[in-house]
C-alpha cells in the first residue's frame, strides 16, 4: 500500500531549518505486516526532543528514516501470529519494543531490553525488517514507531491496547511524555508523599513529572525554567512554586524553598549544564534523577564526595523505568480521575507543512509557547461527501510541491529541553510550500 510520511534523509543539515526544511513530506510504499505486526492508522502524534535531536545529529541514527515515536491510532490489519490486537482497537505505541525474553525483560525492565534497543538503533523492527521504501530504497523506523506517517507498520511488542475513551491527541501523551515523566516519578524515584521535589525543564516530560510528583503527594514542588509560560502552565497544574532560571540562581532559589535542597530533583531539559544545577539543587540524602537526553558528546563534573558524605543518589531513567502494557493503562486511569490532567498541555494542530522555522537545535535559548505540540492526522475528507478521499495523490521526492498544513500547535516542540530555541509559531515540519485549507479540510495528509 501507500503512504504519506515525513522523512528525513540526512541529518546535520545547515540551520535555520526554515530554509533548509530537512524534512520530506512524500508518498512512500508501505509493505503489509509481516508475522506478529500490525498496521495501524496513526490519528496523532506528538513531537519530542528525540525526534528533533535525530534532525540536528545529537542522537545519530541511520538514515534515510520516518521519524516519530509518540503516537496513538487504530489497528487496521493484523500479520499472522497477532493474538492481542484486532481491527478497530484503539492503541497507543510504545518506543521500545519488549521482546519479553532477554534478561532485562525477564527481571521487568522492558526499557532496556536488548533486542529492542538494537533494533531501534538499527531503525527497524524487532524483527529486524523495514516496511518503508521509496522505489528501491529502504526508509528506516523510528524507534520501531515512525509516527510521521499515516499509516506504519509496529511490532504487536511495541503497541499498547487503549480501553479507555481518550482523544487520540491526549492519548498519543501517554507513549512518551506521560510515560516517560510519571514513570520517573512513580518508578526511579519512587517519591513518597510529604517529599520535596523539584523539576528542571517544562516540557512534555517535565510538566508529567511536574504532575506525577502532585499525584504522588509531593510538597513542595518546585518548576524550574526560562520560559515564563512553561512557570505559569506549571504552576496551573500544581506547582507551588516556580523559578526563572534566566533571571535568578536556580539552584539558591531551589534550596530556600526546599529548605536546604530538595528530596527528588529531576532533570529533564536533556542538558549537562542544567543535570549538574539539578544535582547541586538536591539536598542531603537526596535522589537526582536524570531523564533528558543530552548530547551524547557531553559529560558532566559534579563534587563525588558528596555522594558518600551526603548519602546523595543519582540515576538515570529511560521511558520512566516503565513497563507499558502496565503503566499506560494506570496512567490513563488517572488522567480519567483527575489526578493527570494531561490534555492541559496538549496542543493540537494540523500537521506537517512547508515552514520548518520551529525546528531549532536543542540546548540552544528557550523561547516559545508551553506545552507538547500534537500532530493530528485526521484524513482529509470530501467537503461533498464528508468522508476520505479513496485515492488521495501525492507528486513526492524531495522538496516537490504539496499541498501543507499550518501546525497550530505553537512552541518549539522539543519536549524535554526547556532550553530550546524554539519559535512560538512552530508551524510545519515538511519542505512544501503552504496553501490555504480548504473549508472543512482535514489534518496531516492534505
Amino acid at each position: 500500500m501507500r503512504t504519506r510520511a515525513a522523512v528525513l534523509y540526512a541529518m546535520k543539515q545547515p540551520r535555520p531549518y526554515r530554509e533548509t526544511r530537512p524534512l520530506h513530506l512524500e508518498e512512500v510504499e508501505l509493505e503489509e505486516p509481516g508475522w506478529g505486526e500490525v498496521l495501524v492508522e496513526v490519528q496523532a502524534a506528538g513531537l519530542c526532543h528525540s525526534d528533533l535531536s535525530v534532525i540536528d545529529g545529537t542522537r545519530p541514527r541511520v538514515m534515510p528514516m520516518v521519524l516519530g515515536h509518540e503516537a496513538a491510532g487504530v489497528v487496521r490489519r493484523t500479520g499472522p501470529g497477532v493474538t492481542e490486537f484486532r481491527e478497530g482497537d484503539r492503541v497507543v505505541f510504545s518506543f521500545v519494543p519488549a521482546c519479553g525474553r532477554c534478561r532485562f525483560c525477564a527481571v521487568g525492565r522492558p526499557a532496556l531490553c536488548e533486542r529492542g534497543n538494537a533494533a531501534n538503533a538499527a531503525g527497524c523492527l524487532l524483527d529486524g525488517s523495514c516496511h518503508f521504501r521509496r522505489g528501491d530504497q529502504r526508509l528506516h523506523h523510528h524507534l520501531g514507531v515512525s509516527a510521521f506517517s499515516r499509516y506504519t507498520v509496529a511490532a504487536q511488542e511495541s503497541l499498547v491496547k487503549l480501553e479507555a475513551d481518550v482523544p487520540p491527541e491526549v492519548a498519543a501523551l501517554f507513549g512518551c511524555a506521560v510515560l516517560t515523566g510519571v514513570g520517573a516519578v512513580f518508578n526511579t524515584a519512587r517519591v513518597q508523599p510529604g517529599s520535596s521535589v523539584a523539576v528542571f525543564g517544562l516540557g512534555g516530560v517535565g510538566l508529567s513529572a511536574v504532575l506525577g510528583a502532585r499525584a504522588a503527594g509531593a510538597y513542595p514542588v518546585v518548576a524550574v525554567d526560562v520560559v515564563p509560560e512553561k512557570l505559569e502552565l506549571a504552576r496551573s497544574l500544581g506547582a507551588a512554586s516556580t523559578v526563572r532560571a534566566d533571571q535568578e540562581d536556580a539552584v539558591q532559589a531551589v534550596r530556600d524553598l526546599t529548605r536546604g535542597g530538595a528530596d527528588y530533583v529531576f532533570e529533564c531539559a536533556g542538558s549537562e549544564r542544567v543535570l549538574e544545577q539539578a544535582y547541586r539543587a538536591t539536598g542531603r540524602g537526596g535522589t537526582t534523577v536524570t531523564v533528558g537526553l543530552p548530547d551524547p558528546q557531553r559529560s558532566v563534573s559534579l563534587p563525588a564526595v558528596t555522594l558518600v558524605t551526603e548519602e546523595r543518589t543519582l540515576k538515570g531513567s529511560y521511558m520512566g523505568s516503565s513497563v507499558p502494557r502496565r503503566d499506560i493503562p494506570r496512567y490513563v486511569a488517572m488522567y480519567q480521575a483527575g489526578l493527570l490532567p494531561v490534555d492541559r498541555f496538549a496542543q493540537q494542530g494540523a500537521g506537517p507543512g512547508g515552514d520548518q522555522r520551529g525546528l531549532r537545535r536543542p540546548g540552544g535559548r528557550a523561547g516559545g509557547a508551553a506545552g507538547r505540540p500534537i500532530l493530528t492526522t485526521e484524513p482529509p475528507r470530501d467537503e461533498t461527501r464528508g468522508a476520505p478521499p479513496e485515492n488521495p495523490s501525492s507528486e513526492g521526492g524531495p522538496g516537490s510541491p504539496n499541498t501543507a498544513q499550518r501546525f497550530r500547535g505553537g512552541g518549539c516542540g522539543c519536549g524535554q529541553s526547556s532550553w530550546c530555541g524554539g519559535s512560538s509559531t512552530l508551524s510545519t515540519l515538511t519542505p512544501h510550500a503552504r496553501k490555504p485549507l480548504p473549508r472543512g479540510g482535514g489534518g496531516f495528509w492534505r
